[in-house]
């Protein structure tokens, strides 16, 4: 595997390219008094582009990013981007991290230092981790598969091979949204390789084997599936549109970085703990440096098209199927969590952890008490072989 050096380094013309874009959006009207209740607020958004075009600083963001030490990785002919730090402890355990939409691997930049030092955070070194954070393909730094079939399943193994690469036979697990899809698939496909597997989320189309010989739908597993389906009713639209068609809206939301700022958003302030207000869980600071990352790589609509991919190739397991490394659950509040039973009809969970406060995005609201989760888990299962 050829690894090689990686620094951000966005030119000032495609920065007065933005500027300019900002300044002469086309505004679409809206109804008085809708608040966010139709989408995205217009007021809001409107604030929120003006700050992006006169007060937001790239450049401070830039510098922010590149103190951690990222790479670019050579899998399967795409340039995956990561970064790799490495731990202050006797014996740092690998740990690869795998982040979700629409984020990057720089979602995790306030659970890093916790995870690699933890003794400069006040725990213990025995509990540091070698952490590993690749941004899935066609997301932020990554460059774009030029083939269909990179969803979930194929991130698996590209993420076993980059692990490989980087010396670390054997490794943690650790992610939410998409990236637990990838983990999922990485414990199934390759349980001698995974110490242990910790999610902050349990993907909606995860399906146990149901039926015949199996346990019937207890009543709490009965009402998440109720609650999940009133959710998907409500706020699904994007994950239809995503799944299906996603070249579509890609053309708007790669030309308008009003219409980007828009669609991420509305997700960031749906997912997160914040009751409706946004600022209360981001500031606008980390809002844009996302939204950012997005606009100058063009990545939105390889982003979306991992939903396509992994509605063409989901991960349903049939009777008998069991996912032998032992799974870690943290469960934030404000997410839309399945009940534990649920997981274990083919999962090992060995410990199920509800989180303080927290949404869908929990690992950038409250990354300290998720470090502590993760340091948990992990503990009894350093230097111990699954099979």
């Amino acid at each position: 595997m050829r690894k090689t050096p990686f620094t951000i380094s966005i030119d000032d013309d495609r920065l007065d390219d933005l500027h300019c874009r900002l300044r002469h959006t086309r505004w679409p009207d809206s109804l008085p008094d809708m608040d966010w209740a139709d989408g995205t607020d217009l007021t809001f958004l409107q604030r929120l582009t003006e700050y992006w075009r006169t007060d937001f600083d790239w450049r401070a963001q830039e510098a922010r990013l590149n103190a951690f030490p990222q790479f670019v990785a050579e899998l399967d002919g795409v340039g995956i981007h990561l970064i790799h730090q490495r731990g202050k402890g006797p014996d740092p355990h690998p740990l690869v991290l795998t982040h979700g939409w629409p984020g990057t691997g720089f979602d995790m930049a306030g659970l890093i230092p916790l995870l690699t030092d933890p003794g400069g955070h006040g725990g213990d070194p025995a509990d540091a981790f070698d952490v590993v954070v690749p941004s899935l393909p066609g997301y932020g730094f990554s460059e774009r598969p030029t083939r269909p079939g990179s969803g979930p399943e194929r991130v698996s193994g590209m993420w076993t091979r980059l692990m490989t690469g980087l010396g670390y036979p054997r490794f943690g697990t650790q992610s939410s949204d998409w990236g637990a899809a990838v983990s999922m698939w990485l414990a199934s496909r390759f349980p001698e390789r995974v110490s242990g597997l910790h999610v902050t989320f349990v993907p909606g189309f995860y399906r146990p084997p149901l039926g015949e010989g199996q346990p019937p739908l207890s009543a709490e597993e009965r009402a998440f599936h109720e609650r999940a389906a009133a959710w998907f009713e409500a706020e699904g639209g994007y994950h239809r549109l995503q799944s299906t068609k996603p070249q579509t809206p890609a053309y708007a939301l790669t030309d308008s970085p009003a219409g980007l700022a828009a669609w991420i958003v509305e997700k960031t302030r749906g997912w997160s703990d914040c009751d409706g207000d946004v600022e209360r869980a981001f500031t606008m600071d980390a809002l844009l440096t996302n939204i950012s990352i997005y606009w100058f790589t063009g990545t939105i609509g390889s982003s979306m098209r991992f939903y396509r991919e992994n509605a063409l190739r989901p991960n349903h397991f049939g009777p008998g199927a069991r996912v032998r490394p032992p799974m870690g659950v943290a469960s934030f509040p404000k997410d839309v969590m399945p009940p534990r039973s649920w997981v274990e009809r083919v999962f090992d969970v060995t410990r199920w952890a509800t989180m303080p406060r927290g949404g869908h995005l929990g690992v950038m609201e409250a990354p300290e008490p998720l470090a502590e989760e993760i340091r948990a888990f992990f503990r009894p299962l350093r230097g111990r072989r699954t099979s």
